[in-house]
């Protein structure tokens, strides 16, 4: 490898403690908040409010950890009304009490998408049952009632004048697959009557409904192929402004905020388009403005105080931080509320991404993110980790990842593959992995590999993939048949997928029976080159029984394998207090396999890589 000169390696500690988490960005009465979560603090989320005049401060008990548990993944886990803090913790529902900074248990359960209505609290509670959307009352003794119920998924309550909207899915299907927008007649305090479906159904994601400040409903839909904004007068629905590019997120999680409204009647949106996000404005007349932002990663919570937008930028150099922008300067004038502070970090070099398109055999294309080593000539040659994101309806991100500058600042090359089946190229794109996983996914990674390797990028016998969750399961299959991967590392991976689909939450299943029918599941006597395993015990989205049981399987064959097992460690490895024992194994995992290549014990080259 070649480096133009000495670049001083990014510790573990450094790429954890940098690797901050801000979420669920929202705009309250009396400031700003959003989660923010801290892996060297155990990887538990609190609340920060920031306010013009005092800056940004934690208003949540440090040692209570925020987090939700519906539908697996959480979102919209806390609201503030009048001044109190409602909030879900791993027992249910709390509210802060008016005399101290602690939480008291309002309900026991399973709450998300808190959002606050017309003088109460909407909510979803779930249950093996179904789901319900509730409204708790705002009293002294709150009192909690059901508005609706449905044996499948509720999401996104929102009151309107004189309407309640709502999302709703069923059981067989994910949001992003078949999702509806329901309205009905609703009064404060008082029952849904009437309810009609207004958007979605079986080849249709309707998302993200919000009352206008005009009266009108708004929606997203990926009806045109692309999840795009519509607007509901009471009469029809209409597009708001057509744009090739994807204006919500794929709705993993509940309280996703991707459009907002201006006080003077502007809409501003975050669309994705591939890896990249920016930020734009509709017009009143419905022009669509494109607004010049240093980000090309922004997290679908945008907030909006008169014409100062607020949201989560990052940028292949700006690890997230929480941004205003002034949207009536022409100026753009932006605001930094709050970013990682470590000081070991400051001023350090990077290594930022170049984008790569690769043909593949059936003649798509796919695209990834090249990382080089830090540092490195244009003409480098290094040591390769590709990622699977996990998902797969995730996408990769253009912003900066300390954990990756990890290896990048020890001579990695780090590679991040949109593969089929990932967000940002249209509902087709997104759809085509059904069926076909560990298979599509895998030729992806594989092909963009091989590329690295035959352009003299890719140093022979040193090339890596590595995945989590979903993309876990990529990695797997990646090496359990011929092709460029010396070796794999697989981070809360699914192994089964049929297993898998009798195991996963309740939300996920419906994604697993999707899934699945591809490459089945990973058999250890296919395995063909090293494997380390990360898994934490209390993970349960994909249960640590199966990767012990491949463990065991590889272990009785003789294959080289070896299993991290993170204790109390749920399926997100890279923000928990474990992180920084991850990253260590993973590298240790990779130096050791270059090792026994150095030594003559195997390795691949670019003649006998053909797959």
């Amino acid at each position: 490898m070649r480096l133009a000169d000495r670049i001083a390696e990014v510790s573990v500690d450094d790429a954890v403690r940098a690797s901050v988490s801000y979420d669920q960005l929202r705009a309250g009465d009396d400031g700003l908040y959003w989660l923010e979560t801290r892996p060297e603090a155990g990887g538990g989320a609190t609340v920060t409010r920031w306010r013009p005049d005092e800056g940004a401060h934690t208003v949540s008990p440090e040692s209570f950890d925020i987090t939700s548990g519906v539908h697996a993944y959480g979102g919209g886990s806390f609201a503030v009304a009048e001044g109190t803090l409602w909030c879900v913790g791993g027992d249910g529902l709390y509210r802060s009490r008016r005399d101290g900074d602690e939480l008291e248990l309002v309900s026991h359960g399973t709450f998300g998408a808190l959002t606050i209505g017309d003088g109460e609290l909407l909510a979803v509670r779930e249950s093996e049952q179904g789901d319900e959307l509730v409204a708790v009352s705002l009293t002294a003794a709150p009192q909690i009632r059901t508005l609706a119920s449905s044996r499948g998924f509720l999401g996104a309550p929102r009151s309107g004048p004189g309407w309640l909207a709502w999302t709703a899915w069923s059981e067989r299907d994910m949001p992003w697959d078949a999702c509806e927008v329901w309205v009905a007649s609703y009064s404060p305090r008082g029952v849904v009557e009437c309810p009609v479906k207004l958007a979605g159904g079986p080849d249709e994601s309707a998302v993200e409904p919000r009352w206008g400040p005009d009266g009108a409903l708004y929606f997203v839909s990926d009806r045109t192929g692309w999840w795009n904004l519509y607007r509901w007068d009471g009469h029809q629905v209409r597009p708001v402004a057509p744009i090739a590019g994807e204006c919500a997120a794929e709705p993993w999680e509940l309280g996703y905020a991707s459009y907002d409204f201006l006080d003077d009647g502007r809409i501003v949106v975050a669309v994705q388009e591939g890896p990249r996000h920016r930020l734009v404005v509709i017009e009143r007349e419905g022009t669509v403005r494109p607004v010049d932002l240093p980000y090309t990663s922004i997290k679908p919570y945008l907030a909006v105080r008169g014409t100062t937008g607020a949201l989560i930028g990052s940028s292949p150099t700006a690890a997230p931080q929480v941004v205003l922008v002034d949207l009536a300067d022409a100026g753009r004038r932006v605001e930094v509320l709050a970013r990682p502070e470590h000081a070991a970090l400051d001023g350090a070099r990077v290594s930022t991404p170049t984008e790569l398109r690769v043909r593949v055999a059936s003649g798509r294309e796919v695209l990834a993110l090249v990382y080089p080593p830090t540092g490195s000539a244009a003409d480098w040659l290094a040591p390769v980790i590709v990622r699977a994101h996990p998902g797969p309806t995730a996408s990769c991100l253009l912003r900066l990842d300390w954990q990756a500058q990890f290896f990048t600042s020890r001579g990695f090359a780090v590679v991040d593959v949109d593969y089929l089946g990932s967000t940002g190229y249209g509902r087709a794109f997104r759809e085509a992995l059904y069926g076909r996983w560990g298979l599509d996914d895998v030729d992806d990674c594989a092909a963009v590999a091989e590329h690295l390797l035959s352009a003299g990028r890719a140093v022979p016998g040193q090339v890596f993939i590595r995945g989590a969750s979903a993309g876990g399961y990529t990695a797997l299959h990646a090496v359990a048949q011929d092709g460029p991967f010396a070796a794999a590392t697989a981070v809360s991976a699914i192994v089964d997928p049929d297993r898998w689909a009798e195991t996963v939450p309740r939300f996920q299943r419906a994604h697993a029976m999707r899934l699945r029918g591809g490459a089945g599941r990973i058999r250890a006597a296919a395995v063909q080159r090293p494997v380390l395993l990360i898994h934490g015990t209390a993970d349960e989205v994909a249960v640590v029984d199966d990767v012990r049981e491949l463990a065991h399987e590889l272990g009785s064959l003789g294959m080289s394998s070896e299993v991290l097992l993170l204790p109390d460690v749920g399926h997100y490895v890279a923000t928990s207090r474990r992180a920084g024992a991850a990253l260590e194994a993973e590298l240790a995992h990779y130096r050791s396999v270059m090792a026994d290549a150095a030594n003559g014990h195997g390795g691949y080259t670019a003649a006998s890589g053909s797959r």
